[in-house]
């Protein structure tokens, strides 16, 4: 009789052993199971209370053992991930119009075209940064000026939300299309909305303001004899741009 009481003393221990629910809804509840089959499952924790799910709620069944592994895998890829992430590098697309605004000059407009390659992901923040190539063209009356800028860009938003304001900046020189004058230092400001569609895509519309200088010929007249020269001017454009991150 003895040695049936410790037998089944010793089967009672066995199966009591601490296991672990992994739920679909991805929550866990450690315990002992205390009875289960094809329907529920019935669980006792640590302080003694029971809870009973529908087997169908169950993902799985692991052990201590099973469920510290899990644990350890998923802290381990996480990082890894994440910085996977962060180094993928982003394309920034922009398109801009707008009009010259020197009051004393002829009534004119802009056009630009900007493709830019960097980085969408600073750390957790979807910050760009990056450089890249543009073509721009400018009309002042009769007057047309086309520049390829070289500038290096920021763009940041204000919050890390799905619709953020965001800021940018670019800086760095136009390089004239036309051996008729010289260009000179670009910079660029933009101010506007950003909707962030995935973690990769997002879409801006942006007001900005661009200063482009450059070297125009100027004839001056000594003494009735022409005499050619290059002289200052600056391009400031405003305007609306679409900028498209993918």
């Amino acid at each position: 009789m003895k040695i049936q009481l410790i037998l089944i003393l010793l089967c009672c221990a066995l199966c009591a052993h601490a296991e672990t629910l992994i739920l679909r809804t991805g929550a866990r509840v450690q315990g002992t199971i205390i009875f289960q089959n094809e329907e529920v499952v019935i669980i006792r924790d640590a302080e003694g209370a029971r809870f009973q799910y529908p087997r169908t709620d169950v993902e799985a069944i692991l052990s201590d053992e099973e469920a510290a592994e899990v644990a350890d895998t998923q802290t381990t890829d996480t990082p890894d991930t994440e910085i996977t992430t962060s180094k993928k590098a982003s394309i920034l697309l922009e398109l801009a119009g707008g009009a010259d605004v020197h009051p004393n000059e002829a009534a004119g407009g802009a056009f630009s075209v900007d493709l830019l390659v960097g980085s969408h992901h600073i750390g957790d923040k979807h910050i760009f940064i990056g450089g890249g190539v543009g073509y721009h063209g400018l009309f002042i009356g009769a007057e047309k000026y086309n520049f390829l800028p070289i500038q290096a860009a920021l763009r940041m938003p204000f919050t890390e939300t799905k619709h953020a304001p965001v800021f940018g900046l670019s800086l760095g020189y136009g390089v004239a299309l036309s051996k008729s004058y010289l260009g000179g230092i670009y910079a660029d400001a933009d101010l506007g909305y950003r909707c962030q569609l995935n973690p990769k895509t997002a879409i801006s519309v942006v007001a900005f303001a661009q200063f482009q200088q450059a070297y125009v010929p100027v004839t001056t007249m000594v003494e009735g004899i022409p005499f050619e020269s290059k002289a200052g001017r600056n391009l400031v454009v405003t305007g609306l741009k679409l900028a498209l991150y993918f």
